[in-house]
């Protein structure tokens, strides 16, 4: 006869007030803030604000005039662009430690192989979203400049606006770094049993024309930037698809009578 022990929930006792929960999300908030103003300190000092917009910068200028330069039309340009970027790149670099604040705030509540099944998604995201920003920096953005180039008369000089050009790499490097997210919410779906991996294969040819759907919409209007994100995403797709048969078959849910199931 079995131990009763064996079949006791492992959160048993571990309920917290709801108040407790608020004041663990604070200080988890608190410690995400901190965590983000050293890199800003961090960045500030090296390689600066400055150091940040020359290196953003870098794709348009390698398709402008030797001695052309970004200019700043708003007053204020000089001042609160460096600003933005250089917050928008300190959250950039402490993705991982409010990944982790994430991850701690809601790990008291999961079951052991709920923990094991968290942490690489967790890591892989941070990772994914790391390969989108990078894939636009050093990819996307130089195809899509040297594109738009070709239609400029030579009447025309191509100075852009610096606000202009750190709002436009910004929003890509944020659709990006969702988009490659795609993997991420797939297994998650099939994880939460909403949709089946036959399904996910079903879907497949209607996700290609969600996906070039999404890349006209929040891309440029310009066919290098939108092939540059749809195409991704078909391909994570099935990254996705390809994971979660893994993860379904590695982080299974353990038998009703195990030592993790409720009573």
């Amino acid at each position: 006869m079995s131990d009763p022990k064996d079949s006791t929930d492992e959160l048993a006792g571990s309920e917290q007030p709801f108040v407790q929960h608020l004041m663990e999300l604070r200080n988890r908030l608190l410690y995400g803030v901190i965590g983000l103003a050293i890199c800003m300190a961090a960045l500030a000092v090296w390689p600066g604000p400055s150091g940040l917009i020359d290196l953003i910068a870098v794709p348009i200028r390698a398709h402008m005039p030797p001695d052309a330069k970004l200019i700043a039309v708003g007053v204020f340009s000089p001042f609160f662009v460096p600003i933005k970027v250089l917050a928008m790149a300190a959250l950039l670099l402490s993705l991982p430690w409010w990944m982790y604040q994430v991850w701690a705030f809601v790990a008291p509540g999961l079951y052991s192989h709920e923990k094991k099944f968290a942490i690489p998604l967790i890591t892989l995201g941070s990772l994914l979203a790391y390969v989108g920003i990078a894939f636009v920096q050093f990819f996307v953005l130089d195809k899509m400049f040297g594109f738009i180039q070709q239609f400029t008369p030579a009447s025309v000089a191509a100075t852009p606006d610096i606000a202009s050009y750190v709002e436009a790499i910004l929003s890509l490097y944020l659709a990006f770094g969702l988009a490659f997210q795609v993997p991420i919410v797939v297994v998650l779906l099939v994880k939460m049993n909403m949709v089946s991996i036959k399904q996910l294969k079903e879907f497949r040819g209607y996700f290609i024309v969600v996906a070039f759907v999404i890349a006209a919409i929040v891309t440029p209007p310009d066919v290098i930037s939108q092939l540059a994100l749809a195409l991704p995403m078909c391909l994570l797709y099935e990254l996705g698809i390809w994971g979660s048969q893994w993860f379904v078959k590695n982080t299974a849910s353990k038998p009703v009578d195990s030592d993790e199931s409720p009573k």
